[in-house]
């Protein structure tokens, strides 16, 4: 069992994290801006107000765990707010664990699909067309990962989606890369927010990507 700070809780991808981690054992510290935002209920999880922006409440939150979760966006659909928030809040999680000095827990954020690699070499975020507000998203979750890789003294680990990432079934079955973009059979790269979840929690639970990014997909 492990002791987890979960921020972005309240969020669909937290949410599908939060659930999973506590069907698994695990005690939840939730840390929301709003906490009545929160409905679930549960033994093993307790909810505490805080902003991912601010290095102080991510110290605080961050005492004593074993791990940090950060599922952290800007809005469905709203490339200014997650430019507004995604990278610094990964200076946030890093400044506020950095004052735990050795004693810091692991951090795992939720990163983005768009500086993956495609099977022609280009990256997801090269594709004609995409949407302004999209490529706002992508290059946000990139400037985060840039920042990340440059963090020697803190144990973090980024997790890309699939291309497309929804509410779904919930099989227990993905695969990961490192930098690639991961695609089925078909040439399709999707994964259910329920089995990116899984993925997640199975990283708290069993370390193999500590200063790295990896991919997750079917």
């Amino acid at each position: 069992m492990s002791t987890i700070a979960l921020f972005g809780a309240t969020g669909t991808l937290g949410g599908r994290i939060l659930r999973e981690a506590l069907s698994r054992g695990h005690e939840v510290t939730a840390v929301v801006r709003d906490p009545a935002k929160l409905t679930t209920e549960h033994t093993r999880l307790s909810v505490t107000k805080g902003d991912v922006l601010d290095p102080t409440t991510v110290a605080a939150a961050a005492q004593g765990k074993d791990a940090v979760v950060s599922a952290v966006g800007g809005g469905s659909g709203n490339g200014p707010g997650h430019i507004a928030t995604i990278r610094p809040a990964a200076e946030s999680l890093i400044g506020g664990l950095r004052t735990l000095g050795p004693q810091a827990p692991r951090l795992i954020t939720v990163g983005g699909a768009g500086s993956l690699r495609r099977a022609d070499g280009t990256r997801v975020w090269d594709a004609p067309g995409l949407p302004a507000f999209l490529l706002q998203i992508m290059h946000a979750h990139g400037e985060a990962l840039d920042f990340f890789r440059t963090v020697k003294d803190v144990r973090w680990t980024s997790v890309s989606p699939a291309a497309t990432i929804e509410p779904g079934e919930r099989t227990g079955s993905y695969r990961t890369a490192s930098e690639d973009l991961v695609v089925d059979d078909q040439g399709e790269s999707r994964i259910s927010v329920e089995d990116f979840a899984i993925a997640v929690v199975d990283e708290i639970e069993n370390p193999r990507h500590i200063g790295e990014r990896f991919a997750v997909g079917y």
